[in-house]
């Protein structure tokens, strides 16, 4: 056998064997669907993903947003609205078939309803909770056995409206305060299978969910007039329409999803929000829930005993 030839021989096993050793680490070889990817906080994640070398399946449901989707490097798009379980059904298909396997699951896809609880049609109620609880059912039930087989990774999108709720917020808020339930019982089911569950509590970060809500409205010839709660139906219209400008950048939200996807111990709740009043509001609410269910009653804590169980709870995170 000649020099030569060994040489080459030599150097193809090396190639092999850097090219193995790279396999385990490539981040490109982790694949990740993101619902919800047209617009807003997922087409930012999208994107941040991709530019970090993840392949990302990008869901959409319209011609256009799916076009622009496929134009950007590590994307596929995948024809998805988490209502239409054929779509549903089709995507899981095509994931499959690629045979990249599923390492992420982002359930992003959200929408507004904005009316008072006492006045809101079942229709719009309906709608509110079909796209923000039953569309990360179906999906994570769908995949479910993609990501336990990659012993991957599932977040969820919910919000800070998740703990806060006031007028003309309620079936925002019920849909996400439901996710908070949804992540943390899904999280303990999915630990036998060494999958791990983040929920993302984002504040308000640009997005066109605002826009669409109150397209929504106009489509369906709704206003305020006459409404029992006009003066807080107004606020909240007004709050909608400036909710662009006044939003920060959801590429904040999008470097927040990719630890939870891929940090070695991602933590079970990730808190985002653009400003200090916003973390302020969502945990003072959390405390004030605590205290009002701790107050006068039978096994009621003392100020010590709160105070020790909150240092433990602080103790705990790493």
């Amino acid at each position: 056998m000649s020099r030569i030839f060994i040489i080459l021989i030599l150097s193809f096993t090396t190639l092999l064997f850097h090219q193995g050793a790279n396999a385990e680490t490539t981040p490109g070889l982790k694949a990740v669907l993101v619902t919800g990817a047209s617009t807003g906080l997922g087409r930012t994640m999208t994107e941040a993903m991709a530019a970090q070398g993840y392949f990302v399946y990008a869901g959409a449901r319209k011609d256009k947003d799916l076009e622009a989707l496929n134009a950007i490097e590590n994307v596929q798009a995948i024809r998805l609205d988490v209502n239409k379980q054929d779509q549903i059904d089709a995507a899981v298909n095509t994931i499959t078939q690629a045979g990249r396997g599923l390492y992420g699951l982002v359930n992003n896809a959200g929408v507004v309803v904005l009316s008072p609880l006492i006045e809101i049609d079942e229709e719009d109620f309906h709608f509110q909770m079909n796209v923000n609880i039953y569309g990360p059912y179906r999906i994570t039930r769908a995949f479910a056995p993609l990501i336990i087989e990659s012993k991957g990774r599932i977040s969820i999108i919910g919000s800070i409206a998740g703990t806060l709720s006031s007028a003309t917020w309620g079936p925002y808020s019920m849909s996400k305060h439901a996710m908070e339930a949804y992540a943390d019982a899904l999280a303990d089911e999915m630990k036998q299978f060494d999958v791990k569950v983040s929920l993302i509590e984002p504040g308000t970060y640009k997005s066109k969910i605002a826009q669409s809500a109150l397209n929504r409205m106009e489509e369906r010839k709704q206003s305020t007039d006459g409404s029992q709660f006009q003066a807080a139906m107004d606020e909240s219209v007004n709050w909608l329409s400036a909710f662009e400008r006044d939003s920060g950048d959801p590429k904040e939200v999008a470097e927040v999803v990719m630890k939870a996807l891929f940090d070695d111990n991602p933590k079970p709740r990730y808190l985002i929000v653009p400003n200090e009043q916003q973390a302020h509001w969502t945990i003072s609410t959390a405390i004030n829930r605590m205290v009002e269910q701790n107050h006068d009653q039978k096994y009621s804590l003392d100020r010590a005993e709160l105070i020790k169980m909150l240092d433990a709870a602080i103790a705990k995170q790493p």
